[in-house]
């Protein structure tokens, strides 16, 4: 059952259309879920990001996602200008944490213009804020990048792993049809104490890897996804208590509402349906994502 209301900051300046014209994704935002029983937070989003057709301030955001029982969210950088923007929100409200890194698709960017050296400096400075928990996203993309880009991403992620490991801090890794190859990286430089595969994507034999490492897996609305049946599998051995949950807003909004814009507050779509797909009940499941995820980032107090 739907709480039938779309959040404030997130209704249409207009009335909301059925569809977008031409057929294309609807661009309202869905209505808000029931709240969780307990509360859980989105270790995953993008609130730079444009979300859908306005721009939603970070502490509104929050309030819709508090609202539902997401009591709070790691903000996520990918470039230096998100990463900067990262800093500044977590100064804004209590309820979020950061992260900054250059995004694997990002950085030989940086490396073509001769910048790739200064851009990791900086994010290193950026990451001695207290409430920057992690390194993030970084990690390894062949669905993007290829040719001599690969070599300046494998260079640039494990940069990222020795900041992470000389800081202490959390490794929040971005893996798109790269599984072998990032798990070769951590093993090659030796993982942070504390790693996050952000956007699960893998399937139950990466899971059991990842289990035995000690490694977090976090899982989007794309376990929701028709054709997930990967997913499904991966969480069906992931160890419980290295389970995690996340939005990836505005991006990969959970079945039914797929195709339109995502957001914090749609949390609870996900981790219904991890407790439907695991037999758990949900304010079981709710407690102990709580407590994974304050494992991974410590504490938001």
């Amino acid at each position: 059952m739907c709480n039938p209301l779309i959040p404030a900051a997130y209704r249409a300046a207009g009335p909301d259309a059925a569809a977008a014209p031409g057929g294309q994704a609807r661009q309202d935002f869905p209505p808000a879920p029931e709240p969780l029983p307990v509360p859980v937070m989105d270790n995953h989003t993008h609130l730079d990001f444009p979300n859908g057709d306005r721009t939603v301030a970070v502490t509104a955001a929050l309030d819709a996602a508090e609202a539902v029982g997401v009591q709070g969210a790691v903000q996520v950088g990918c470039d230096l200008e998100s990463s900067r923007f990262t800093v500044q929100a977590v100064d804004l409200d209590s309820r979020l944490l950061g992260a900054v890194a250059l995004h694997p698709n990002d950085a030989p960017e940086y490396a073509l213009r001769g910048e790739l050296e200064e851009a990791l400096a900086e994010i290193e400075q950026l990451a001695g804020h207290p409430r920057i928990r992690a390194i993030g996203e970084t990690g390894l993309d062949f669905y993007r990048t290829e040719g001599e880009g690969l070599a300046h991403q494998r260079y640039s992620f494990r940069r990222h792993i020795d900041i992470a490991k000389r800081l202490d801090l959390t490794l929040q890794i971005h893996d798109r049809d790269a599984h072998d190859d990032v798990v070769q990286v951590l093993r090659e430089e030796g993982a942070p104490e504390r790693v996050v595969f952000h956007c699960f994507s893998g399937d139950a034999a990466l899971a059991r890897i990842c289990n035995a490492a000690g490694w977090n897996m976090s899982f989007a609305g794309t376990l929701t996804f028709k054709n997930a049946a990967n997913l499904r599998a991966a969480l069906a051995v992931a160890d419980p208590h290295l389970v995690l949950v996340e939005t990836d807003a505005p991006f990969l909004t959970p079945h039914p509402h797929r195709g339109r814009p995502n957001a914090s507050y749609m949390v609870p779509y996900t981790v219904r349906a991890m407790a439907e797909l695991t037999g758990t009940d949900l304010a079981e499941l709710c407690t102990r994502i709580g407590e994974n995820t304050v494992r991974a980032y410590g504490s938001w107090a």
